[in-house]
């Protein structure tokens, strides 16, 4: 759990440390737009803009009554924030697996991907798709969702 937060708050130190200088040096409104700078891409980098995770075996269980989509993802993966924010709404409609949580999760994304651990990695209807487009998630979901 603990690694996840890691990138996110090296970002909020390292953006305080450079606000601080930016202070001292006489420039307060330089000083404020980097810290906003460094607390936004903390924030997207944080586990808080994802759903829920849930572990691997849950998902799946899921994934097979509702017909929802699994996403195996990361924290500080940039293609899986993509997917995440180009989602939007329609992103709590997925089953979401964090790897670094879910030993489960980080066998079946190598088992999925030659041994890699590469993601964000989709499971629609037991086939999993590494990395695919957001518009080409959306069009798996259910209308009815």
């Amino acid at each position: 759990m603990m690694r996840a937060w890691i990138l996110p708050m090296l970002l909020v130190l390292s953006g305080s440390a450079v606000a601080t200088g930016q202070i001292f040096q006489g420039s307060p409104a330089a000083a404020t737009a980097l810290l906003l700078a460094f607390l936004a891409l903390a924030s997207v980098n944080s586990p808080l803009i994802f759903p829920r995770s849930i572990g691997a075996q849950a998902a799946q269980q899921r994934s097979a009554v509702d017909g929802r989509p699994v996403v195996f993802w990361r924290p500080g993966c940039k293609y899986c924030i993509r997917l995440r924010i180009r989602l939007g709404r329609n992103a709590r409609q997925l089953h979401w697996v964090n790897i670094w949580r879910d030993p489960a999760g980080a066998a079946a994304v190598r088992a999925a991907n030659d041994g890699n651990e590469t993601v964000p990695t989709v499971v629609v209807a037991g086939q999993p798709h590494t990395n695919p487009d957001p518009e080409w998630v959306r069009e798996r979901l259910s209308p009815s969702m």
